[in-house]
């Protein structure tokens, strides 16, 4: 596993991923009050099956959770990724 560094891009509203200082990747989001919709996550090709995605979804979530935000997994990846981590399904909007 790669040794992701995952920092956030407020001004474009984005969770965005480094490996040894290039860009892996990123994680598009849309704040709407408390409710914060996830509608896009790439990881780049150069770094696919690495764990970026994994370590990019984790990192936004946790900053989310500590924010008091709920989430929207618009995003397959990031709903897959919600569904195989049960510690994570408090975040979920009610009715998502």
């Amino acid at each position: 596993m790669a040794d992701v560094v995952v920092t956030r891009d407020l001004e474009n509203h984005r969770f965005e991923a480094e490996v040894d200082g290039r860009a892996a990747g990123f994680m598009d989001y849309q704040e709407r009050g408390e409710t914060v919709n996830i509608p896009h996550t790439e990881v780049f090709t150069d770094f696919e099956g690495q764990g970026v995605g994994s370590a990019l979804v984790r990192h936004a979530l946790d900053a989310l959770r500590a924010e008091g935000k709920t989430v929207i997994p618009s995003c397959p990846f990031v709903r897959t990724w919600i569904e195989k981590h049960p510690d994570y399904q408090d975040l979920v909007a009610e009715g998502r």
